[in-house]
């Protein structure tokens, strides 16, 4: 591919939208899961209470419950895609300010309520804007509109994760960084407002029984589905387990203050995202997404080790910069990859449905067992150990994925 043709491709106005849609899919996840640790943790609640705290984010896994009625029914502006899309980045705004009006020490139980409904919508709008993405692009843009998308996310979780912590801390205090982080959904309110709608008008479901099992019959009717499940739980399962509590790590581990965690994950792992994303676009126009996916998972599963390697060494500015840097830049990759698959697995009639099917799957080791079983493992191994036991989870994925090399690239291939 020369050069015109790859700046075509991430210039093009289907691809370029997917970074401020991106964005606005990340910003809410950070306040619900990172954000909220820190918060918790400088508030002085105790790890098992931080780590079952992550379980407000079980409407990520269970998305697909309500994905049907995204796909059968079309809100009344702006279609079937951005009209879902627009009303609940609409709710969000109001969620996400309700948060600010609590307190992790004095109201936990409606904080973590308020959280609650802030994933809900979230993971509404994630319905809406996977499928959106998965119908607007061509095939020869699912690697770049990925890498695109996965950029705007990472950072929005920046800004909601590192720069949320440095506002909150040291400038605004918490309540003033959640509104204002309320206030950056508009910009996926103006994204949503001026996106194409998909070149290929496709008829949704004709009832909503139809919106519920033909996705299901689809999926199950191809070769190699239940595998192709298991592959989606556990490419990422070890990375989920790393990232589940490398806030409160970086704060209690090893000795970081709030505002020192949340400076460097803004600069450097802005960098690292940035830099990431497009190596793994570029890398992705060149690989095979069978290549991607293998490359990018081993990487990703490497950098793990650097956080035992913080464990066990003392604390030094430059490590912590180091090994943030290297999780940003290779998770990023990794997750372009990973969307990438997801996408070339959805039939386009049926893109709600599924792609929600698909990720939720995705969350589960991320819900229900990386984020509770993080705490008590710490807990009981200590902190080197847990991450050498990350490093671990992640190897049978990539087993897994060798062995499905001939059906992920035979994807390559197929239509939608």
């Amino acid at each position: 591919m020369s050069l015109a043709q790859y700046t075509a491709i991430f210039t093009n106005r289907r691809v370029a939208v997917m970074l401020l849609l991106g964005f606005s899919s990340g910003l809410p996840l950070a306040l619900t899961t990172g954000t909220l640790q820190a918060w918790a943790t400088a508030d002085g609640l105790d790890i098992r209470t931080i780590g079952f705290l992550t379980l407000v984010g079980s409407a990520y896994t269970l998305k697909f419950l309500w994905a049907p009625l995204m796909d059968r029914f079309v809100p009344p502006l702006l279609g079937r895609r951005r009209g879902w899309m627009l009303v609940t980045q609409c709710l969000l705004i109001a969620a996400i300010a309700a948060m600010g009006a609590f307190s992790p020490v004095r109201a936990i139980v409606a904080l973590a309520l308020v959280a609650v409904i802030v994933a809900f919508c979230s993971a509404s709008q994630d319905i809406a804007f996977d499928a959106y993405r998965t119908d607007v692009l061509r095939k020869e843009e699912r690697g770049a509109g990925a890498a695109v998308s996965v950029l705007g996310y990472r950072l929005a979780m920046l800004v909601s994760g590192g720069l949320a912590l440095v506002l909150a801390d040291s400038y605004l205090g918490w309540q003033a960084t959640y509104w204002l982080m309320a206030a950056l959904m508009l910009i996926g309110v103006a994204a949503t407002w001026f996106a194409a709608e998909p070149e290929v008008d496709v008829r949704p479901p004709r009832t909503l029984g139809e919106a519920v099992t033909g996705p299901l019959r689809d999926f199950f009717s191809r070769e190699g589905a239940l595998l192709a499940l298991l592959l989606i739980v556990l490419y990422k399962l070890g990375d989920a387990f790393a990232g589940s509590l490398t806030t409160a790590f970086l704060i209690r581990g090893v000795g970081f203050s709030v505002t020192e965690v949340g400076a460097i994950n803004k600069v450097l792992g802005l960098i690292a995202t940035i830099v990431g994303a497009l190596a793994g676009g570029a890398l992705m126009t060149r690989l095979s997404l069978y290549g991607a996916l293998m490359l990018f998972g081993i990487l990703q599963a490497v950098t793990n080790l650097g956080f035992w390697f913080l464990a066990v060494t003392p604390k030094a500015y430059w490590s912590m910069a180091t090994v943030v840097g290297l999780e940003n830049l290779c998770g990023g990759m990794g997750t372009a990859a990973f969307v990438a698959f997801l996408m070339a697995l959805c039939r386009v009639r049926y893109s709600a449905t599924q792609f929600a099917l698909l990720s939720a799957l995705a969350a589960v080791g991320r819900t229900y067992l990386a984020g509770p079983l993080s705490g008590v493992m710490v807990e009981s191994f200590g902190w080197p150990v847990f991450f050498l036991c990350t490093f671990a989870i992640a190897l049978p994925g990539l087993g897994l994925l060798w062995a499905q090399r001939e059906q992920v690239r035979a994807l390559d291939k197929s239509e939608r």
